[in-house]
């Protein structure tokens, strides 16, 4: 072989390995992106799960117009996504719930959120740590 084919053999691998290189960077933040996504789902499910325990009458095991006493549903607590927990459990505060989730892909991946009396997130409550950030 010529030096000229070898050259062109070089920079085709190179340039081979520049795409790979790329290509798992890209994964990777999907990756990240995704559960991201999958988590801030799961605690939407929470807050309405917590909305429910609020408005239903304490005579039905509700909280009687407060989120005091209100713990996540065990089967909601972890999933493939991440481990929920709020903060103190059970809850004090009659008007709003934290909830901090961890990834369980990493767990410096963390989301912390506050709800309030209507059930919905304070718009500047969300806290974000590690990949998510």
């Amino acid at each position: 072989m010529g030096q000229q084919q070898l050259l062109l053999i070089i920079l085709g691998v190179i340039i081979v390995g520049i795409a790979i290189a790329v290509g798992l960077s890209m994964f990777s933040s999907q990756s990240i992106s995704s559960n991201k996504d999958a988590i801030i789902n799961d605690l939407n499910n929470l807050f309405a799960n917590a909305y429910q325990y609020r408005i239903r009458p304490a005579s039905m095991g509700g909280g009687g117009g407060s989120y005091a006493g209100y713990k996540i549903p065990a089967t909601l607590s972890e999933n493939e996504n991440g481990t929920y927990v709020t903060t103190p459990s059970p809850v004090t505060d009659p008007n709003a719930v934290v909830f901090a989730a961890v990834s369980t892909q990493d767990s410096n991946r963390t989301v912390t959120v506050t709800i309030d009396q209507t059930g919905r997130p304070q718009a500047t409550s969300w806290t974000y740590g590690g990949d998510f950030l």
